[in-house]
């Protein structure tokens, strides 16, 4: 028998509510790890000679792990090693902070090809993310 539970007082969450929610999060998991979860950032861009960004990467180093969690390149500039730059430098800087391995995730529309070039293995696969297409999680040793 499946026993059901009330929820009392069930409501939307405002900004500060998520922020609470996060914070006991936290507080929860660095009494379980330490600071092994603290996140370091890696991220960096590139500029072109008028000063717009035409490509970068937002990551961070968190529980000895690179989470790359956006990677892109302006259409006009693709082609060119730009991503392949930009991945290479944040993987050093990974290492330098004491990261073993990379982790992303890509969708099937996406990178999954330029990934697989630049030494990374798909380990996961979410089918119909969204509908018609899947999300693909990848991961790297250092």
């Amino acid at each position: 028998m499946t026993r059901t539970v009330a929820a009392p007082g069930i409501q939307p969450a405002s900004a500060e509510d998520t922020r609470a929610v996060f914070a006991g999060l936290l507080a929860f998991n660095q009494a379980a790890s330490g600071d092994a979860l603290d996140d370091q950032p890696v991220n960096r861009v590139i500029h072109d000679a008028t000063g717009r960004v035409v490509a970068g990467i937002a990551a961070d180093v968190c529980g000895g792990w690179l989470m790359v969690h956006a990677l892109w390149v302006d259409a006009s500039q693709r082609g060119q090693g730009l991503g392949q730059a930009l991945l290479a430098d944040a993987e050093q800087q990974a290492r330098t902070l004491g990261a073993h391995a990379v982790t992303l995730d890509t969708f099937s529309w996406q990178a999954e090809g330029f990934y697989l070039k630049q030494g990374y293995e798909v380990f996961g696969r979410l089918q119909d993310f969204p509908p018609g297409h899947h999300r693909l999680y990848l991961r790297k040793p250092l």
